[in-house]
């Protein structure tokens, strides 16, 4: 249960930082997919930044895992075709809906009346996705495999 809340706290957080610094404005969105305004562009760079620093320390460390102590890796995967399929779909769909998935979240919280279709549209195409899924497509399954119990618990083979 605290695992839970913490979750709920950590996502009405980032909502409230989403919605504050304007990263669910239709109108920041569209001005930036239109190359009107950086201010998006500079959000994405510190973005990946921070991600690229949080990387380097991880792949320098090793880390037990809770699902069975094993011990991760975080390595480097080579760009697939997906990987291309995929960014261009999302791109498309970006410039199309004027959201990703967080400001969509943030765009139904704040009463944007089109965010509805697009929050039913991201639904479709994760469905569509989990339905047609053949193949375990994260690099990570190597080291842990994680199954769910019924009942929605994580579990481990043995």
């Amino acid at each position: 249960m605290a695992r839970v809340l913490a979750g709920a706290l950590a996502g009405i957080v980032f909502g409230v930082v989403i919605s504050w610094s304007g990263m669910a404005s239709p109108e920041v969105i569209r001005r930036a997919l239109l190359f009107e305004q950086s201010y998006l562009y500079l959000m994405f760079a510190s973005a990946v930044g921070t991600a690229w620093a949080g990387m380097a320390i991880l792949r320098r460390r090793e880390r037990r895992s809770v699902f069975g102590g094993q011990t991760l890796t975080y390595g480097r995967e080579p760009v697939q075709r997906r990987h291309i399929g995929g960014a261009l779909l999302f791109g498309i769909g970006w410039g199309v809906a004027d959201a990703c998935p967080a400001p969509i979240a943030a765009q139904l919280g704040q009463g944007v009346g089109w965010a509805v279709f697009t929050a039913a549209g991201a639904a479709l195409g994760i469905r569509v996705y989990l339905r047609r899924r053949v193949i375990e497509t994260e690099p990570a399954s190597d080291a842990v495999t994680v199954a769910t119990a019924p009942g929605g618990a994580l579990t481990t083979p043995a």
